[in-house]
């Protein structure tokens, strides 16, 4: 175990400013997730991490030793690829020691090793298979037994489940984040996938541009964004353009009453998460109510995302329960109230909330 430490990185490639400044403080053990769209610039600092490419400017500390001009074969660093990037040529025993085998370890302690990692990550009996013997889910794990066989400082994952259906991508990523936890290894993981991202984590970066958005844990990065951005990114979200006067927040024909918004004052962004919003065909219950319009509905299984109009024409997006949906018998057309718990109001400042539920 090993703590990482990035202290103002920045990384050109030519006029694109890949990695612009960052810095993050990972602690021995930790499991933390880079997260953000196409060219936000989190592979770019993986590699970084792992020593492919070099820092314009800044350092990265693994533990007490600087190795940011330290080439990749020295830094001690487990890597997990996209394509996995197995050995065609040997067995699953052959691809897991192969870091062993080039260091010249003892053949006794590359065995136990092997048998200890394919026991960990559920390879027993498919030692003596080749990689076109063995499906993706297996593939994957023998990537990761490679990557942790030598013992790394740190272990970096880049999008490993993204070419797995999504079943199993879901069952692997609790099976990446039990082997590396009960092994207590640092690990950084960078994928697109905001499930991923939120279920697996200790914290979660939020990466956008080159820059850190937000970074803290999963259900603070969801629950308490940082801003639009992350609102929007993490999860879904209806974005929203209201008004805050005197503390409340005015969205359409709703007005509610909100503490966190009296440092607010004038035009604003609300974003409300899909699983907050209460529709219904008359007023019921506590709070403000305001008129909407049914406008379509998609059947999730245990959920139902409607999609409402509201009277300002911005399009509204709402998960209602099975049960209650059909309780209510509603049909595109239909009129419907809505309304909104009001501390789950997200206020931002500023306007242009762009599409709602986006």
């Amino acid at each position: 175990m090993a703590r990482l430490r990035i202290d103002s990185v920045v990384k050109r490639f030519g006029e694109c400013v890949a990695v612009d400044g960052v810095s993050l403080d990972i602690a021995s053990g930790e499991f933390v997730t880079l997260v953000g769209a196409s060219g936000c610039g989190k592979t770019t600092l993986l590699r970084l991490i792992a020593g492919f490419t070099r820092p314009d400017r800044g350092e990265i500390w693994i533990g007490e030793r600087r190795v940011d001009d330290v080439p990749l074969r020295k830094r001690n660093i487990g890597f997990v690829f996209q394509s996995y990037a197995l050995f065609p040529t040997m067995t699953v025993a052959g691809n897991i020691g192969f870091a062993l085998r080039l260091r010249r370890s003892p053949k006794a302690e590359v065995e136990a090793r092997v048998a200890e990692l394919c026991a960990l990550t559920r390879l027993e009996g498919m030692e003596s298979r080749y990689p076109h013997e063995l499906s993706g889910g297996q593939q994957q794990r023998v990537a990761l037994a490679r990557a942790l066989a030598p013992h790394p400082a740190i272990l970096l994952l880049d999008e490993p489940l993204s070419a797995l259906d999504a079943k199993i991508r879901a069952h692997l990523r609790d099976e990446v984040r039990a082997v590396v936890k009960e092994l207590g290894i640092t690990t950084v993981y960078v994928t697109h996938d905001q499930e991923e991202a939120l279920s697996m984590s200790d914290r979660v970066a939020v990466m956008d541009g080159g820059r850190f958005r937000q970074v803290g844990r999963p259900m603070d990065v969801y629950a308490r964004p940082a801003g639009v951005f992350v609102a929007n990114f993490i999860g879904t979200s209806n974005r929203l353009n209201g008004r805050v006067v005197n503390g409340t927040v005015r969205i359409d024909g709703l007005a509610v009453p909100m503490n966190a918004a009296e440092s607010i004052d004038g035009e604003c962004v609300v974003c409300l998460r899909p699983e907050h919003v209460r529709l219904d065909s008359h007023s019921s219950g506590a709070g403000v109510w305001a008129r909407a319009q049914i406008e379509a509905f998609a059947f999730l299984g245990q959920s139902v995302r409607v999609t409402a109009r509201l009277a300002d024409g911005s399009r509204l997006l709402a998960d209602m329960p099975t049960g209650r949906w059909l309780d209510l018998d509603l049909a595109p057309g239909d009129p419907v109230l809505w309304s909104v718990d009001p501390d789950a109001v997200l206020v931002f400042p500023g306007t242009d909330a762009g599409t709602a539920g986006a």
